[in-house]
This record gives C-alpha cells, structure tokens and sequence, in this order.
C-alpha cells in the first residue's frame, strides 16, 4: 500500500481522486492548496503527490519546488484545466514526474499512478547488474549510478531530453536506455545524425516529400519523424543544426504536425525528441548561435554523460566487457589483462573516451598471441599517456598544461563551473538559494547547472 498526498482547491477533484486511489489500495491524504499541502507532506511518509497548478497562496509549480528541495527523487504529478506549452516545461524542468490535462480518463490516471509508484520502488531496489550493466550501459562509478537513476525516473515521462557530452561517452546508449524504459518502448527509436544531412535536403528527409516536388522526387517518401510516430526520434549532433533547420523544427514540437515536402494536408505526430550534443547549448544560445526556445523545448531534461577520464572506477569494468565481445568475436582464450596493462590504461586520459577504449581492447586482443593481453599488445594516443590532473613534467606553475589546451576551452570551463557550484552547494550545507547568491548568478540558471552536471 502506498500513500499519496492529493492537492486541489476544487473539492469535488480531491474527493474523486481520493476515492478512485483509495478503491485501488492506497492511503490517501488531501490539501486544498500547497500551504497546507507542504505541512502534511513534511509530517506524513508520502510516496506520491498529484498537484493542481493553479491554486491560490502556494500554487503547484511552486509546490513541486518545495518538495524538490526536500526530497528530489518525489515522484510529483501535476494537472492542470489549464494546459500550456510553458507550464508543462516548467513543470518537466522542475522535476515533475508527469503532466496531465483535466478531464482525463480513470484509466489513465490509474496507469500514470501506478507507473509513478513502480518508477519509485525500482528507484530504491536494485541498480545496476551484478556486472555493472544497465540497459546495455556499463558503469558502477557514482557519476553514472546517478544518470541512470535519472534514467529511472524520466523515461516514463513523456518530457524531452538533452544529453551532453564528449564524442565517444555513450551519449546514444542512454538515449536508447530512456526509450527501452519508456512506454513506448515497442514503437521505433530513430536515430537522426543532424550534422550528416545537408541542409537542402534535411527538410525532405526528416518530413518526407511527395512525388514531383523536386527533382529528384519520383515518388511520395515517409519523412523520419513520420517514422518515428508514437516512439522515439533521436537527433545526434543537434547543436549543427543551421538557423533555418532550428526554426522549421521549433514549429514541429510547438504545433506537433507538419506537411511533406510539396504537400498542403498537415501530418499530425506523437514523437518524443532526444537530442545529444557535444557542444555547450546555453553557451550556444548566449551567443545567438542557437535558438534559446528551441533549447528549453529539447532541454526539458539535460543530462550529462560523464568523460571516461572523470569515471575511472569504471574502466576495469569496461575492459572485461570488452575482452569478453572480441575474445569471442577472434575466436581467442584471451580472458585477462596484466595487472601493469590495467594500471597503463588507468593512467590514461582517453581523450576518444568509451569509443577509444573499445578500440583499444580489440586492437589489443587482435594482436596478443598469449591468452593475456600484455601492455606491448595496447596502443595509445602518444601526447595523452599522462595524467591530466598531474599535467606534463616542468610544466609552468599557474600557466595551463598542454592537456589542459588539448582538453579544449569549452570542456575546462564546464569542469571548473561544475567545481565552483560543488563547493557553492557545501558552503551553503546544500541550500540551493544560498548557493546561487553565492555564485551571483539566479536560481533558476544554478538549478538547470546542477541538472546539466547532474551534482547531487
């Protein structure tokens, strides 16, 4: 039996709602505004909050800020009379587990509840494998325990997600995770790399055209959002995006239709976007190189993928898994490294990542004659064999090291900002507010950093 905390100031919504989840099972608990709501939930065990936004005195989104601060894995449910497209991303960007319209269906709100309920257990049961895999990531490292974490909780959601990272982290594995997850999970995932299609035929290719609209067109084509109906379309590379693609693609999530290339009839679609990045989007944005209401559309959800050089607790993991694939694949008894290859590999920057390491491995096992992959079988990147926090020998004291320059501006500043907020937050014994006066910037841009870096 679970226990939820019912919020509304229409007494006749409090009632059904309270005798429909009370038929179902649960203890249910009842507040006519986020005042009196915030009072019971600080004194009872809730597992679940269904919220309307628009109250007097304290209204939902302002609720769901309270209970965020207190406990941010609460699964919290708003709705709503009053649906618009800025209170569901303020919502989805607030943490909101789901974001429903009035009236809605008995069936659906017992399905969301309970898909809230399950999302909370799994939460508090087990991670990751006994290998360290979760839905084909590998990883035990408390970097990515907390994105799939994230995972857990946002992939019944129908929110948006931005994923940032470095080339080779796996940003594609996680976007492919949330879908397995979600309930949509049987319809398509299609993965669309942004920066592959030129810009005169990107229209074409992801709306689709009909037959004789341009040369070329001998015959009507299904576009890849059309494709991907009802699943999943996941839009590598999104910061490539020209100005003229982003503002054809801000119409399509606002409108959620399109029309094929020469067509007049609209194509109505039911897509979840996941986007991936390995560039710095608000940064983008302040520099008018990326359209700011496209960016909060995609970035309902950001999460960050961790560098391999930021989990190196997750490398010995990672080779076994991958001496195991190509072992298998060169038909060899290989099923070990040395100890001196490991510590070789843990000393190393990897500045291709995952991706690199991959490589590594089945180079490695392709060459080794022994069942035992030796450093001598292990070729790496000659100017990365240091480590980047000792930085190279004789190197001037204050003056950045020539991994630091190799690293690149962009990603050293996001390690510093992430650093600045980490002791912000403790210097402050976590109180968001306090930090955020601290760092003199606002509270809003400090909680989106601490989602993008995803600092708990």
């Amino acid at each position: 039996m679970s226990t939820i905390l019912i919020v509304d100031d229409e007494l006749s919504m409090r009632e059904f709602l309270k005798i429909l989840l009370e038929k179902e099972g649960h203890s249910v608990f009842s507040a006519s505004d986020g005042v009196n709501a915030l009072q019971i939930y600080k004194k009872e065990n809730i597992d679940l909050v269904i919220t309307d936004i628009r109250m007097p005195n304290v209204g939902g989104l302002k609720l769901l800020e309270n209970i965020k601060e207190i406990d941010a894995g609460m699964p919290v449910i708003l709705i709503t009379a009053y649906a618009s497209p800025e209170d569901a991303v303020s919502a989805m960007k607030g943490g909101a587990y789901d974001y429903i319209t009035k009236p809605f269906k008995v069936d659906e709100i017992k399905g969301i509840v309970q898909s809230a309920l399950s999302s909370v257990a799994s939460l508090s049961g087990p991670g990751p494998t006994e290998a360290g895999s979760f839905a084909g990531i590998i990883g035990k490292s408390p970097e990515m325990l907390r994105i799939f974490d994230l995972i857990k909780r946002i992939a019944p959601t129908h929110a948006n997600v931005l994923i940032h990272g470095e080339s080779g982290t796996g940003k594609e594995l996680v976007a492919q995770a949330i879908h397995q997850l979600s309930k949509a999970s049987e319809n398509p995932f299609v993965p669309i790399t942004c920066s592959a299609i030129p810009e005169n035929l990107f229209e074409s290719e992801l709306f689709g055209h009909v037959k004789g609209s341009f040369t070329g067109a001998i015959s009507n084509k299904a576009g890849l959002f059309e494709v991907a109906n009802n699943g999943t379309a996941f839009l590598d590379e999104i910061g490539e995006l020209t100005p003229l693609i982003q503002t054809k693609l801000l119409r399509v999530l606002q409108e959620r239709e399109f029309k094929r290339v020469g067509d007049t009839e609209n194509i109505k679609i039911n897509v979840r976007i996941i986007s991936a990045t390995n560039k710095d989007l608000e940064q983008e944005v302040m520099e008018n190189r990326f359209r700011e209401d496209l960016f909060y559309r995609l970035a309902v959800v950001p999460i960050r993928v961790p560098p391999l050089r930021e989990r190196k607790g997750d490398v010995p993991l990672l080779v076994n898994h991958f001496l195991k694939k190509y072992a298998e694949k060169f038909g060899k008894e290989i099923q070990e490294m040395s100890s001196y290859a490991i510590e070789v590999l843990m000393n190393y920057d990897f500045p291709g990542n995952v991706r690199e390491l991959e490589n590594i491995i089945e180079r490695g096992v392709a060459l080794e004659s022994s069942n035992i992959i030796l450093p001598e079988s292990l070729t790496l990147s000659m100017h990365r064999k240091g480590k980047l926090e000792n930085g190279p020998s004789g190197h001037k004291p204050n003056s950045p090291s020539n991994d630091l320059y190799e690293l690149g501006l962009e990603d050293t500043i996001s390690r510093l900002e992430r650093n600045f907020i980490e002791d912000a937050l403790q210097k402050a014994n976590h109180s968001k507010m306090q930090a955020a006066e601290l760092l003199k910037i606002s509270f809003r841009s400090l909680r989106y950093k601490i989602q993008k870096y995803n600092i708990t």
